[in-house]
């Protein structure tokens, strides 16, 4: 995208006003998104985005700023003004990059570049609309969409690298409505990948509408959650939102390099249970959180954080290995060139112990079970944490009772991680968008079900 002669003049100007390393970022972005509301399309929107991104690092200090042209003056343009009082040095000059080429690990058979037309996508909408009204007519409003984006990166940096990849993503987004008189209830589905339309085609509109419906209808006949510390059993897939918010971002060296974390100076120590083993891993094919390199351009790896309860490592992008020595993990990641990239994560998840969640249920004379979580709010550096349960039940006498309502989990990611008594052996993700300082990225989030001993429940009992 980004002539390689312009690439090494540019690179070699920040040379010459004193940085210590120079990268370029560059991004092309194109996407579709289409929604149905209301049994009527909503909205129809597509475009590409194109920028290029410049970092200076001196000594561990950042300079960052970008630009829309490629032309070689409005690079020279974006360094001089970042860089007006600093004085020109001599330096030595980048010979020649050398082309490092990645294995893509994510087959896309309709991405944006060989796209499928809205006629082939918009009936998958409509059918799941169709379904889900046809179930009941407490059924008030479904709303579903489909977003695609593809995305091209090429980058350059003074030690010589030159690397490219692309990245195409595809998210299905579905909730429902449910009303019976002044009650209103509602789920949604929320699955994404690194994959085409092919993604979307896997899932059949009926069964997706019938989970949401039911989930509903149950959430309409909840009675209120009773409140106080008690034991919980927090089900897998989007469960794991607990871990990636409340100890996952403790985690990266963004926090890490600044003591900002309460597990900046733990490696090597016992920082949870004896049954928790978790992962930040970006080599799964085709998962939502995946990449093929970082946006450093460093290949991406699978990294062990917590071994047998053990810290085992940090997520560690190039600024944060110059900041802490520990080495890096392929883990820099932004959402776009606007942003500098920093140590984010990509798919987190506990692993999968052997315990079965029958038995985590049996085990529990009064609590809670958490089978999907919802969003919550995250204190940074001590992990405080505060996440409403989407859809929880009583557990009486290791039996799974009535659906309620207002259950919250509040505590510490720290804390809970040291109070996990069980982890089960059905593993599952959940695709989501991450915030950080880098901008909104794309993230896995996963666990099996675990129970956590005791935690503060909010309620409304």
């Amino acid at each position: 995208m980004l002539d390689k002669n312009i690439a090494k003049e540019v690179i070699d100007y920040g040379l010459l006003k004193g940085a210590d390393f120079v990268d370029l970022f560059v991004d092309q972005q194109q996407f579709e998104t289409i929604s149905v509301k209301s049994s009527e399309v909503e909205n129809i929107s597509n475009g590409i985005n194109f920028g290029i991104g410049i970092r200076l690092i001196y000594g561990t200090n950042v300079l960052y700023g970008y630009t829309n042209s490629k032309d070689k003056k409005d690079l020279i343009d974006v360094i001089s003004s970042l860089t007006a009082n600093k004085e020109q040095k001599k330096f030595e000059s980048l010979n020649d990059f050398s082309f490092t080429e990645h294995t893509n690990r994510h087959l896309v058979h309709h991405g944006l570049k060989n796209n499928i037309s809205l006629d082939e996508k918009l009936p998958f909408l409509f059918s799941l609309d169709r379904e889900a009204r046809s179930l009941s007519e407490k059924v008030t409003q479904l709303t579903a969409g489909i977003s695609q984006r593809s995305q091209d990166i090429e980058i350059f940096n003074s030690e010589g690298l030159h690397t490219t990849d692309t990245r195409n993503y595809i998210r299905l987004s579905a909730s429902v409505i449910a009303e019976d008189g002044n009650i209103r209830e509602e789920d949604y589905f929320a699955p994404g990948a690194m994959m085409g339309f092919e993604y979307v085609n896997s899932f059949d509109p009926k069964n997706v509408a019938e989970k949401m419906v039911k989930t509903a209808l149950t959430k309409l006949k909840a009675i209120p959650c009773p409140a106080g510390k008690m034991p919980v059993i927090i089900d897998n897939g989007f469960g794991g939102v607990i871990f990636h918010e409340a100890c996952g971002h403790l985690l990266e060296t963004t926090s890490v390099a600044k003591k900002a974390s309460v597990f900046h100076d733990k490696m090597g120590e016992k920082i949870a249970s004896s049954v928790v083993n978790a992962v930040d891993d970006g080599t799964l094919d085709n998962y939502w959180g995946s990449i093929n390199i970082d946006d450093e351009g460093m290949p991406t790896k699978k990294t062990q954080l917590i071994k047998d309860g053990i810290l085992t490592s940090f997520m560690v992008d190039k600024l944060g290995s110059m900041k802490t020595g520990f080495e890096r993990t392929g883990s820099a990641r932004r959402e776009n060139y606007r942003y500098a990239p920093t140590s984010r994560m990509r798919n987190t998840y506990i692993e999968a112990g052997k315990d079965k969640l029958e038995d985590m249920i049996a085990s529990i004379d009064k609590g809670i079970y958490c089978k999907k979580m919802g969003g919550g709010s995250v204190s940074p550096g001590t992990g405080e944490f505060n996440f409403v349960a989407r859809e929880s039940y009583l557990i009486e006498d290791g039996k799974i009772k009535d659906c309620v309502k207002g259950a919250s989990l509040i505590g510490t990611g720290p804390d809970t991680l040291t109070k996990i008594s069980m982890v089960g052996d059905n593993l599952d993700f959940s695709a989501g968008v991450c915030g950080s300082i880098s901008g909104g990225v794309n993230t896995t989030v996963g666990q099996p079900a675990i129970k956590v001993d005791e935690i503060l429940v909010g309620g409304g009992k």
